[in-house]
């Protein structure tokens, strides 16, 4: 009996050695093809601290939103309201369209495009589109123009937000220069990759003002003009940018630790500033920002990636004073009306909110809230 244990032990010891190579080998072939597959280089994201959250009170005023081209309009990323009460927006199947004054909408522009992102209206009535993949366009009544496509000789890519500054100069975010077409791994990466663009349409020719970003979004002009703030969306905090003054070309932090990340911010008519807020990382996730082999891994599977985005899951707009204070929120925590809600306009005690998970963009009674 022990002569035939034993034999059966010599064996098994040998296809023993060999499952535990293959596992080794299986698990070791895994883990190479997860970090050399791997699209990104990431380093440790600091999430904003869970006291943040308490900034927010809950509420539901996002849920009573009046829906305003309902059906008609394919996930409209950005809404302007000009001086004449028009409302413009641009959506992901290449059409500018406009709302009149007595409700009827008007397809302005086929673009071609389904990356037509922030728009803004100069004030000669130009209206400005930033498309990630043609860089900066122009929309008049004689037709669409690209203003800019290039940087020092380098294609413009991702550019995502405009505002004119009081001398006529455009200044524009470029989100990110690595990752244009799944946005969500300059996330992951967690690297600055975004840039501050100035064209100066007297000379045609853009200019680098700030590189280094962390994924800078929206733009917006202070009421004296002096100062831009734009949005770092995964650095969950706006910055000032210096036009005018002692401190002109200088930088600081206008707000920071928001507890969701700051995608498109506008200016309101007392002064104040709206910005929405768009959650980057679904609840139970947050902890794949500490690990960069977690990273990898997730980065390596789209199917995780979009698992782990959580912009679809509710909607944030908060109302920030000049001072850097939170005025007051309004939101769906649910998403139920609304979800990733990507921008805030003021207009006549309304506010019109425009959204790349919706068909329409909503309006709100400001006096109701």
């Amino acid at each position: 009996m022990n002569s035939v244990a034993a034999a059966s032990e010599r064996t098994s010891r040998p296809y023993m050695k060999a499952c535990s190579r293959f596992i080794l080998g299986g698990l070791l072939a895994a883990t190479l093809q997860v970090f050399f597959i791997s699209p990104i280089s990431p380093d440790i994201l600091h999430l904003p601290p869970p006291s943040s959250s308490s900034l927010l009170p809950p509420n539901t005023h996002l849920q009573k939103v009046i829906k305003l081209g309902e059906g008609l309009l394919d996930r409209p990323e950005d809404v302007w309201v000009d001086k004449n009460g028009i409302l413009y927006t641009a959506t992901r199947d290449g059409w500018i369209r406009r709302l009149h004054r007595n409700g009827s909408w008007e397809d302005w522009w086929m673009v071609d495009s389904d990356a037509l992102l922030g728009i803004t209206i100069t004030e000669a009535g130009n209206l400005i589109v930033c498309d990630y993949e043609k860089g900066l366009i122009k929309a008049d009544e004689d037709g669409v123009t690209i203003l800019t496509s290039q940087v020092n000789g380098t294609k413009i890519r991702f550019a995502d937000d405009v505002i004119e500054a009081s001398d006529g100069s455009l200044y524009f975010s470029v989100a990110s220069t690595k990752f244009v077409h799944n946005w969500y791994l300059d996330v992951l990466e967690a690297k600055p990759h975004g840039q501050l663009l100035k064209y100066d349409p007297s000379l045609n020719e853009t200019s680098i003002v700030l590189d280094g970003l962390c994924f800078p979004n929206g733009v917006a002009l202070s009421a004296d003009k002096d100062y831009l703030v734009f949005c770092e969306t995964w650095k969950f905090r706006c910055q000032k940018y210096w036009l005018r003054g002692e401190d002109k070309g200088k930088t600081e932090i206008f707000v920071d630790n928001l507890p969701d990340g700051p995608d498109n911010i506008n200016l309101a008519p007392d002064g104040s500033f709206w910005i929405s807020l768009v959650q980057l990382t679904s609840s139970g996730f947050e902890f794949v920002h500490t690990s960069k082999t977690l990273k990898h891994l997730v980065a390596t599977f789209p199917g995780l990636v979009a698992r782990m985005s959580g912009v679809h899951k509710r909607a944030t707009v908060v109302n920030v004073a000049t001072d850097g204070k939170i005025i007051r929120s309004l939101g769906d925590p649910t998403g139920e009306v609304m979800s990733l809600v990507t921008s805030a306009v003021e207009f006549e005690n309304h506010l019109y909110l425009a959204s790349l998970n919706s068909n329409f963009v909503g309006k709100l009674p400001l006096y109701d809230t």
